[in-house]
C-alpha cells in the first residue's frame, strides 16, 4: 500500500506538519546561535588553523559530508523518533562547526554590520522563497536534476581550489546562492507536496541545510563587499 503524502493528507493533518516542520526549523537555527555563541570563542583560532591547511580542511568537510549523510539517514528513520532527533540535532552540530573559522573572522577582522546583514538578508530570501513556493504550489521536483549537477561542479570546483590553490571568488558564491535558494525551493516544494506526515523532522533538518548553505555564501559576499 502506498504511503499517504501530506498533499494527499486530511488539511488538519497537513497543516500540523507544516507547523511542526518550521517549529523544528526554528528550534535548529535556534540551536545553531546558541552554539556559535559558545564555541567560536573556545575553537575559532584551531579551526581557522585547520582551514588555512587545505588538506585539513578538505578532511574536515569529507568527515562533514559523510557525517552530515549519516544524521540525514537518522533524521528518516521509521523506527525511532528518538533517533530523528538525535539526527537533526547531530546535524546542527556538525554545521556549526563548519561555520566556526567563518564566523570568528566575520567578528573579529569584519565591520560589525557585516554578521546581521548576512542574517537579514538570508531571512528575507527564505522568506521570499517560501512564499513563492506556498503561493504557487508549483511543484519543483524538476530541480532535482539540476541541483544535483550543480552540487557536483561546486564540489569539484572546491576540490579543484585546494589542490591548485586558486580562490574562489565573487562570482562563485553568487552562483552558490542561486543553487541553495533552488533547494529552499525545492525543500520546501517537499515539504508541500511529498513528505509523508510524520517526517517533520527529516523535512526540517533539509530545509535547515539549505538555509545554512545560502547564510554561508551570503556572508562571504558581504564580508568581500564590506572590504571593497
Amino acid at each position: 500500500m502506498t504511503a499517504v503524502t501530506v498533499a494527499q493528507a486530511r488539511p488538519s493533518e497537513r497543516a500540523d506538519f507544516i507547523r511542526k516542520t518550521y517549529l523544528h526549523l526554528a528550534g535548529a537555527v535556534a540551536a545553531f546561535l546558541v552554539l556559535e555563541i559558545l564555541l567560536v570563542p573556545l575553537l575559532g583560532p584551531v579551526m581557522i588553523n585547520i582551514a588555512s591547511s587545505g588538506i585539513g580542511w578538505m578532511l574536515v568537510l569529507g568527515a562533514f559530508v559523510l557525517l552530515g549523510w549519516m544524521a540525514r539517514s537518522l533524521a528518516r528513520s521509521t523506527s525511532s523518533l528518538q533517533l530523528q532527533y538525535l539526527g537533526l540535532g547531530l546535524y546542527v552540530l556538525f554545521e556549526a562547526i563548519i561555520f566556526i573559522p567563518l564566523i570568528f573572522i566575520a567578528v573579529a577582522y569584519s565591520d560589525p554590520t557585516v554578521l546581521p546583514t548576512a542574517a537579514v538578508l538570508t531571512g528575507l530570501m527564505f522568506a521570499g522563497l517560501t512564499a513563492i513556493a506556498f503561493i504557487t504550489r508549483k511543484d519543483f521536483s524538476f530541480l532535482s536534476g539540476i541541483l544535483t549537477l550543480g552540487g557536483f561542479l561546486a564540489l569539484g570546483l572546491i576540490i579543484c581550489s585546494f589542490i591548485f590553490g586558486f580562490s574562489l571568488g565573487l562570482l562563485f558564491s553568487v552562483f552558490m546562492v542561486a543553487l541553495a535558494s533552488g533547494a529552499i525551493l525545492y525543500d520546501t516544494s517537499n515539504i508541500i507536496h511529498h513528505y509523508r506526515p510524520g517526517q517533520h523532522v527529516a523535512a526540517s533538518l533539509e530545509l535547515f541545510a539549505s538555509v545554512a548553505l545560502l547564510f554561508w555564501y551570503i556572508l562571504r559576499i558581504v564580508m568581500a563587499l564590506s572590504r571593497d
